[in-house]
């Protein structure tokens, strides 16, 4: 079945198989949301919990310059690809919800918000989702919920989520808790999910996606969440230091390295690199310590350390294989 509205000729969700769609129909999958642009940098994002097992494969949908959509109650993920391709026609995202819930038998039991890229938001909770029901649309952003213990949680997600101070991912997630401080899913709570993609595209869409993290089962998935959050900030300044570094910036390089290493103490990973960056820069003796951490923990990076010729990320030279004997050496 098709239907035409504002123009635009689209596919009735009724017309949806089995195959395109991950939840099952017949149970209400999500609890509560918030969609959202970011002022600052326009990013966009879709934040959720549930009582259900990876909420974050049928809710959260994102295209960076385009919008974000959560799509809950009796899901329908169809709204997620086809609201973004109404979004990127050129629709706003009142105007392309209303073009799906025209085409939806099922509206009733639906709750969908849709933010577009210039900051529009919109969102519909149907007459028969399971209470307590309701959604807010503020300044670009929208937070809705369903199956909630008590009235109080859009409330509490509102006001939280317009009090947050912080970069984006950390204001969805306190609107997150807010709701689970207020009482929450009345079934409790199970998995949880971020995404963040950029305010415009850069044709990549691997590029775009600044964020995706999901805890699929857990018995505190906020929690989780954020401590994959922290991780994600750690690996993140860890880029920004190799980024430095290969412009020649020490001073931020370093500034970079050691936030990684404070968000994310004793992984590792983040002092290894470090390490390596360090040697391969002229800074062997600062370099020491932190492989003499690493090896400590674990001597395969030892070996690990004697294999990183062949990619060149220490030069397979006279030279270079000399400083990863003395690496060895002075710190195994």
């Amino acid at each position: 079945m098709k239907l035409t509205v504002f123009g635009v000729v689209i596919l009735a969700l009724s017309s949806v198989g089995a195959s395109d769609s991950v939840a099952d129909p017949d149970r209400p999958v999500h609890t509560y949301s918030i969609v959202a642009r970011d002022p600052e940098t326009g990013q966009l994002g879709v934040a959720v919990q549930s009582h259900w097992f990876s909420v974050g494969a049928v809710v959260t949908w994102a295209e960076a310059g385009v919008g974000a959509v959560a799509t809950q109650s009796f899901a329908e993920p169809a709204y997620g690809p086809r609201g973004l391709a109404l979004m990127e026609s050129g629709l706003a995202a009142g105007e392309a919800l209303a073009a799906l819930l025209t085409a939806d038998p099922g509206e009733a039991v639906r709750q969908v918000a849709f933010v577009d890229a210039d900051g529009n938001a919109a969102a519909h909770t149907g007459s028969k989702c399971i209470e307590f029901a309701s959604h807010h649309v503020g300044e670009g952003y929208s937070v809705q919920a369903n199956m909630m213990l008590t009235d109080r949680v859009v409330p509490a997600m509102t006001a939280a989520y317009e009090a947050a101070g912080g970069d984006f991912a950390g204001r969805l997630l306190a609107a997150l808790y807010a709701a689970q401080e207020a009482g929450g899913d009345i079934r409790g709570r199970q998995s949880a999910a971020i995404l963040i993609v950029q305010a415009e595209t850069s044709g990549n869409p691997y590029a775009d996606r600044v964020l995706e993290i999901r805890v699929e089962d857990h018995p505190r998935p906020l929690a989780e969440l954020e401590r994959l959050l922290k991780v994600h900030r750690a690996y993140d300044h860890m880029n920004r230091g190799d980024v430095a570094i290969e412009h020649g910036e020490m001073v931020e390089a370093e500034r970079h390295y050691a936030e990684a290493e404070r968000l994310a103490p004793g992984n590792p990973e983040m002092l290894y690199w470090h390490a390596v960056t360090l040697a391969t820069n002229g800074k062997v003796d600062e370099a020491i310590p932190l492989f003499r951490k690493v090896f400590a923990q674990d001597r395969n990076w030892i070996e690990l350390t004697r294999r990183l010729h062949k990619p060149g990320l220490i030069p397979d030279t006279p030279e270079g294989r000399a400083m990863v004997e003395e690496i060895i050496r002075r710190a195994g």
